[in-house]
């Protein structure tokens, strides 16, 4: 979706990739785009977990921020169906979102360095298979 909407991409960073999270920097043509994923609850926004709600979506633009959480739930779902059905986006449509989910994937992260997202001095918590 960011390339569609911001242009092809200049530059891929990696900040951080642990077991429950990852985050990192994108320059597009047209945006600059700082990102945090996280499977970790610790790592919502206490308004979000005092919901008691377990995701949270958001586009910082500028002072304004746009959430987006609710109706997404089912999203990647009925994505997979469009694709069985022959409806959904093709490879050369996807190309460059599987591209960048590789080399963000295979990139070594830099640490704390440059223009990094804020949640990304969360502290880390221990993997749960350690002991």
């Amino acid at each position: 979706m960011l390339a569609w909407i911001f242009g092809d991409l200049k530059q891929n960073t990696v900040h951080i990739h642990t077991h429950d999270r990852a985050a990192g920097y994108l320059e597009f043509e047209k945006a600059r785009v700082r990102w945090f994923l996280s499977i970790n609850s610790e790592t919502l926004p206490a308004e979000v977990r005092e919901k008691s709600l377990s995701t949270y979506r958001a586009i910082n633009i500028g002072d304004e921020i746009f959430e987006f959480s609710g109706g997404f739930g089912d999203l990647h779902t009925k994505s997979y169906q469009h694709i069985l059905s022959g409806e959904g986006f093709g490879l050369k449509d996807s190309k460059k979102a599987i591209n960048l989910v590789h080399d963000i994937r295979t990139s070594e992260p830099v640490g704390l360095k440059s223009d990094y997202h804020p949640l990304c001095r969360l502290p880390l918590t221990k993997h749960p298979f350690d002991r």
